[in-house]
C-alpha cells in the first residue's frame, strides 16, 4: 500500500511500507517510495546520509530520484546522491535542478518497478515545479501525489516565480486527481496552515477535521488526501463565500492573490 510509514518520521515497523517520510533540515520532508523487489525511489533527497540510512534499514536500493523543484532544500543533495549512488537517474522539471539527468514535462510518465509515475507541471512556486502522481501497478487503488512546495496540507507555496493565476491552475490540476490520493508534501507546515485556515473560515467543518489531525499527528505527511484538501484548504476553496468574504474579492485570481498576501503576513 502507498501509505505513511508510521506516526513518527523515523519509526519502523515489521511490515514493509510503500512510503517512508524522512525529515531533513528543520521541517523538510524527503521520501523513499518502495517500488517492489527491493527497489526504491527517492524524492528530494537533500540529506543523503540520512535517507541512505533509512533505505539501508529497510533493505532498499535506489533506482531513481524525483526532484520536485530546483530550490536548494529540495535539489541540493542531488550531486552528493549521485556520488553515493552513481548512475541513478535524476528526474526534474528543468536544467536548473542540480545534477539533473532526465528532464520531464507535463504528462511525462515513468515506470519504475511496481510504480507508474505521472509528472504534473505545476508552475508558480518555481517555474520548474513538478508534482509526481504515483500509483502501484500491482494495486492501482493505492495512489499518492508528491507535491513539493506547490500544495501543502492546508496550504500552498509562495508565488516566488509565478502568479496567482498559475497557482490556481496548479491547485485545480491537483484537485482533479482522485479524491483518495494520499498527499505527501515538501514541509511540515500543517499547524501554521491550520491557524490561517481557522482565521479565514472558522466555521468550516473541514477545518475541525484538520485540527484533529494536527492534534493527533506530529508527522502529517501521508495522513490526508486530495479530497480532504478540497474540504479544508482555503487555497482550494476560492468559490466559497467565507473565503470570498475574508478576502473582499469575488474574482478567482484576485482571491488567490489576496489569500497568499494575507498568509504571508499572518501572525497566529
Amino acid at each position: 500500500m502507498l501509505r505513511a510509514f508510521a506516526r513518527h518520521t523515523y519509526a519502523t515497523t515489521s511490515r514493509m511500507p510503500r512510503v517512508i517520510p524522512v525529515g531533513a533540515r528543520s521541517d523538510n520532508y524527503m521520501y523513499i517510495i518502495a517500488a517492489g523487489g527491493g527497489k526504491a525511489v527517492a524524492v528530494d533527497p537533500y540529506d543523503v546520509p540520512k535517507i541512505k540510512a533509512a533505505a539501508d534499514k529497510e533493505g532498499l536500493s535506489f533506482s531513481a530520484v524525483l526532484t520536485t523543484h530546483h530550490h536548494f532544500d529540495h535539489a541540493g543533495g542531488n550531486k552528493k546522491f549521485l556520488e553515493t549512488f552513481p548512475g541513478t537517474p535524476v528526474y526534474g522539471g528543468s536544467k536548473e535542478v542540480e545534477a539533473l539527468t532526465d528532464e520531464v514535462k507535463d504528462g511525462s510518465t515513468l515506470s519504475i518497478g511496481d510504480l507508474e509515475i505521472q509528472c504534473l507541471h505545476t508552475p508558480c512556486h518555481t517555474q520548474d515545479s513538478i508534482c509526481y502522481f504515483v500509483h502501484d501497478k500491482t494495486n492501482p487503488s493505492e495512489k499518492a501525489v508528491f507535491t513539493g512546495d506547490t500544495l501543502f496540507t492546508g496550504g500552498c507555496g509562495r508565488f516566488f516565480e509565478g502568479t496567482a493565476a498559475e497557482m490556481h491552475a496548479a491547485l485545480t490540476k491537483l484537485g482533479g486527481l482522485p479524491d483518495d490520493t494520499l498527499l505527501y508534501n515538501g514541509h511540515e507546515y500543517t499547524a501554521g496552515n491550520l491557524a490561517f485556515g481557522r482565521h479565514v473560515d472558522p466555521q468550516n467543518a473541514g477545518i475541525a477535521k484538520l485540527k484533529a489531525l494536527v492534534d493527533k499527528e506530529q508527522v502529517t505527511a501521508g495522513k490526508s488526501t486530495i479530497g480532504d484538501e478540497k474540504e479544508w484548504n482555503v487555497f482550494m476553496r476560492l468559490d466559497s463565500k467565507p473565503v470570498q468574504s475574508a478576502t473582499g474579492e469575488t474574482e478567482t485570481t484576485k482571491i488567490m492573490d489576496k489569500l497568499r498576501d494575507m498568509k504571508n503576513n499572518f501572525k497566529a
